[in-house]
């Protein structure tokens, strides 16, 4: 049974906790033996904390036992946070060998809390590059993570630790950070749900270097269990200041509901990428996936926004880098020498864009988001795929032997951070080496519960399936 439950969804869990058929004390006792299996092979730790995650397990069970008021419907779930993400009594390295390793770590960000709160025993920290500097998964600090489908590819980035552990069972939830497309390249490239949600709907503090273009969510086996969590860490925080007020509560009101008499928008290229660099498997698993919506009685029709020669990759790569570039002045020289060398180019191509060049950026992303605003009024929902290309070899700094730099790799995640909207990756097919593709589902802002929604209707006739290294213990 222990190790069914380390594969098991969530929602599945829950309803074992409440018949007494399992345990949350089993349930963290399967993580850790498939940490114990699969981390060595896929180094998607930074930190692990199985004596803490037993203890808040033990709790939880009694919870359940006594048949008492559960804290919340994920009560007793095994979760892993992101490096980035401060965790109270865990390091928060960020990557970093720059980073202090004696912390204190005395404070939890809001999403740790929320989940602690929620009685979800946490298992540990998971990998990231250096300050999430890039869409792979390695670091000076901590190695390479490699993909779960298939070792000596990179799972994607920056979450990539978090999806290599969720895909094989190292944990039941996972909680990742997005700038640029972090929660969903990695999603993509591991074959799972995740979510980036409307920008503030799940609070961020402490402030990220990347600003308003970070957001912070889910990554999951199913969609169900990503509405699950945005019921716990989708609850406003003071201490971000872009936190909303007006949550929808329950993400899963009307979960059921499918997307039948919906309007929405095929992009392929999304009115701009270049349609002769997006691999063939994708584009065919992206167009086969848009017409499973029709078949599920959605209106799909063909249709880019009109960017007015608007690039969003420049406009993403003008953000990063000239934040990146504040980033590492703050560190002084001795510490700047321990740093990535390609995050220290970065910062240096930030710091000679100069001002026009960085104000130019900000009010082409007040231009973008104005677009985008106007296309989705006439839509429900946009699907776009998530990334032109599947999972390419760990140690590469970005596709196609690119330095990294230039985020443009993954132009149709970078947009929906540039214009705040919440945009959700799942799973659409293989392409010819068994590496998952990932279709894109975009909606407007606030719009969140409706992503979950559509996902959850494709995911009914087209089920997540985990890589094959996942039923190998």
């Amino acid at each position: 049974m222990t190790a069914d439950l380390a594969l098991m969804p969530a929602h599945e869990l829950v309803k074992l906790y409440k018949a007494r058929k399992a345990s949350p004390v089993e349930a963290v006792r399967a993580a850790i033996a498939r940490i114990e299996a699969f981390n060595p092979q896929l180094n998607a730790f930074q930190h692990l904390d199985p004596d803490g995650a037993l203890r808040t397990a033990r709790a939880s069970e009694k919870r359940w036992q006594k048949g008492g008021k559960r804290l919340s419907d994920l009560d007793g779930v095994p979760v892993t946070i992101k490096d980035l993400v401060l965790t109270k009594g865990m390091p928060t390295r960020m990557g970093s060998l720059a980073t202090d390793p004696d912390g204190p770590w005395t404070v939890d960000a809001p999403a740790a809390q929320r989940l602690r709160e929620a009685g979800c025993p946490l298992i540990g920290k998971t990998t990231s590059p250096e300050y999430g500097w890039k869409g792979v998964t390695d670091s000076k600090l901590f190695g390479a993570t490699h993909n779960p489908w298939m070792l000596g590819r990179t799972p994607g980035g920056s979450s990539g630790g978090a999806a290599a552990a969720e895909a094989v069972g190292m944990g039941s939830l996972a909680i990742g950070t997005d700038g640029a497309g972090s929660v969903r390249i990695p999603s993509s490239f591991s074959g799972l749900f995740g979510l980036k949600p409307t920008q503030g709907r799940v609070p961020l503090w402490p402030p990220s270097a990347q600003g308003t273009l970070s957001h912070i969510g889910p990554m999951t086996r199913t969609v169900r269990d990503a509405a699950m969590m945005m019921d716990v860490i989708a609850r406003p925080d003071h201490r971000d200041p872009y936190s909303r007020s007006d949550d929808e509560g329950d993400y899963l009101k009307g979960f059921e509901k499918g997307v039948k008499g919906l309007t929405i928008a095929y992009a392929p290229t999304l009115g701009f990428f270049e349609r002769d660099r997006i691999d063939r498997d994708v584009a065919v698993a992206v167009e086969n996936a848009a017409k499973v919506f029709r078949t599920l009685g959605a209106r799909v029709v063909e249709d880019s926004p009109n960017l007015q020669g608007l690039d969003p990759r420049q406009i993403l790569n003008a953000h990063w880098q000239s934040n990146v570039a504040v980033l590492v002045k703050t560190f002084g020289a001795e510490k700047q020498e321990q740093m990535d060398p390609g995050l220290l180019q970065a910062a240096k191509v930030g710091a000679n864009l100069g001002q026009e060049a960085v104000v130019t950026a900000i009010h082409q992303r007040q231009q973008l988001a104005v677009i985008m605003n106007q296309f989705m009024a006439k839509y429900d929902l946009l699907l776009t795929p998530t990334m032109p290309m599947t999972a390419f070899a760990v140690n590469e700094n970005a596709a196609w032997g690119g330095d990294g730099i230039d985020i443009g790799w993954t132009p149709f995640t970078l947009t929906f951070n540039l214009t705040r909207q919440p945009a959700a990756t799942i799973p659409c097919g293989l392409d010819r080496e068994g590496l998952p593709i990932g279709l894109q589902i975009v909606a407007d802002h606030a719009r969140d519960a409706l992503v979950l929604r559509a996902a959850a209707a494709y995911e009914r006739v087209r089920p997540i399936p985990a890589p094959p290294m996942a039923h190998q213990l």
